[in-house]
């Protein structure tokens, strides 16, 4: 385990090289009332010009890279939203990181849906 220096120097202190973040926008006060689809479209489209792995699901998104990228276009997702007529927004972001082994979110996804295939044999 790596301890912090006895003054240190915040500034110099890495982030780690890549995480995976689920990550939900909610648009407050949007003219559309309830509905929120337009700028989850909005939001998708920045995360494909973005050129970072993604995935859309029912209350949210996961999205994966470095920890400065992810963090970055999560801002430049509200920076956009703000843009373009949202006053307020609240996000909630779960972030994963692990350092012994290389996981993407798909990897994660196939380890559950093997260990359920086998429940069909089991049957």
């Amino acid at each position: 385990m790596t301890s912090l220096p006895s003054d240190p120097n915040l500034r110099d202190l890495a982030t780690p090289p890549a995480c995976t973040a689920d990550f939900c926008l909610i648009p407050i006060g949007t003219s559309s009332g309830a509905s929120v689809s337009k700028e989850i479209a909005q939001v998708q489209r920045l995360l494909k010009m973005s050129g970072l792995n993604y995935s859309l699901h029912s209350a949210g998104t996961t999205l994966e890279g470095s920890w400065d990228d992810v963090m970055r276009i999560i801002g430049q997702c509200h920076s956009m939203l703000h843009a373009n007529g949202v006053l307020r927004i609240q996000s909630d972001i779960r972030i994963g990181t692990r350092t012994d082994k290389s996981q993407t979110f798909a990897d994660k996804v196939r380890a559950v849906e093997d260990l359920l295939k086998s429940d069909s044999h089991d049957a």
